[in-house]
């Protein structure tokens, strides 16, 4: 699986500053100092870290780093963490968890259906 290029960001997209790979998505910085960039995969728990001193490098680090977290999880015998699971706790006021449970009966929706379209038509 090829690693995604760090794009100029757009509402829907990744930063400026991503890149992703398999589904991992790194922040990257730079580090002035050191003269080097560095990155953490932001989707998930678990830490990830890879750095280089350009985007092949750092597109290679990201890989790397994420086959390592793979074969690590393997040779534990555990289930790596996946980015994203679809299941997305929300806390609301009860006067707005109920607006929206109307909102969606109304449309003859289910609350989830209501607020996952919601959603979408957001980042649009």
């Amino acid at each position: 699986m090829a690693v995604r290029e760090p794009r100029r960001a757009t509402k829907g997209s990744l930063g400026v500053n991503t890149l992703e790979y398999k589904g991992y998505i790194g922040m990257i910085e730079y580090d002035d100092d050191a003269g080097i960039f560095h990155g953490e995969v932001i989707n998930l728990r678990d830490v990830i870290t890879f750095e280089g001193s350009c985007v092949e490098e750092l597109r290679q680090a990201l890989k790397d780093s994420v086959e390592d977290y793979l074969a690590f999880c393997a040779e534990r015998g555990e289930e790596p963490e996946r980015p994203f699971s679809g299941n997305l706790p929300l806390r609301v006021t009860p006067e707005l968890h109920r607006n929206i449970y109307i909102q969606a009966k109304s449309e003859g929706k289910s609350l989830n259906r209501w607020i996952s379209e919601t959603l979408e038509k957001a980042l649009q």
